[in-house]
């Protein structure tokens, strides 16, 4: 799944090409994503300029003075800007067509994606109760946020971190790594945390994920860019997905154990 790097990677590609043009049509060729786009989106958008393109976890916002269209890309989904002729492929569900003369195509095989809107979209039940945007705020900032949150909660650091209503954007692969920096087991209680440990981890999330905006994202096996070229971030990831491997700090094996039906991988030598 695209996770926020993948996300806010996007959203930089199409931030110029984007921001300042009109929606002349959306045009909906599958309509059954993950829930059924708005019959009257396009009744509600037509004509309205972007005023601006943000992110707010891993949902991109293009704000209007109509309101918002709220886009998530899914399991395997990619935003694209084309041509308006391009034929579309398989998959294409949705084009946002501009006044540029070109589109922004949402490619999605599984349709786990979304299309949906709102007219306060912070208010929307989708976005509403999310915790904060980790990069948004100061390391001490966000180590004390999870800190005061965590105290005496005896679920897995790991899924803790994960936990949206915690704190955005941090998903499986950057939860790993950013444990790995911090050298935190993903299955230790939160509530046995530290403050110093609480510092580490915040610091160590935020770099793992500015890093791997800088590097453009983690290659995945559907996910691919704005202009179609994969992420490249997963040519620096420690831990994730190298079960059975030497660990490049130590030499110890990597371990890979379950949490959560997810898929945890550590150092014993690094990580206590």
């Amino acid at each position: 799944m695209p996770e926020l790097p993948e996300v806010e990677t996007t959203r930089r590609a199409l931030q110029p090409v984007c921001e300042g043009q009109k929606i002349t049509e959306i045009v909906i060729r599958n309509r059954r994503l993950r829930w059924p786009i708005p019959t009257d989106i396009d009744l509600h958008f037509r004509g309205q300029t972007i005023q601006r393109l943000r992110r707010r976890s891993k949902y991109l916002l293009f704000d209007t003075v109509e309101g918002s269209l709220i886009l998530h890309l899914g399991m395997s989904g990619s935003l694209c800007h084309v041509p308006r002729q391009t034929p579309p492929r398989k998959h294409d569900h949705v084009d946002i067509v501009l006044d540029s003369g070109r589109c922004l195509r949402l490619h999605d095989p599984r349709r786990f994606g979304s299309l949906l809107w709102a007219k306060q979209p912070e208010e929307h039940k989708l976005l509403a109760q999310l915790g904060p945007e980790p990069l948004d705020c100061s390391t001490d900032e966000l180590a004390t946020h999870l800190y005061n949150l965590g105290k005496n909660r005896k679920v897995a650091v790991k899924n803790f971190i994960m936990n949206a209503q915690i704190v955005v954007g941090v998903g499986n692969i950057y939860a790993n790594e950013a444990l790995f920096l911090a050298g935190i087991r993903p299955a230790r209680a939160a509530g046995r945390l530290t403050q110093n440990q609480w510092q580490k981890l915040a610091g160590a999330i935020q770099d793992r994920l500015r890093q791997a905006i800088v590097a453009g994202g983690t290659t995945l096996r559907d996910f691919q860019h704005s202009d179609g070229k994969p992420g490249y971030f997963a040519q620096e990831l420690a831990v994730y997905n190298r079960g059975g491997e030497s660990c490049p700090a130590c030499g110890s094996e990597i371990k890979q154990q379950r949490h959560n039906q997810r898929s945890s991988y550590y150092c014993p030598g690094c990580q206590h």
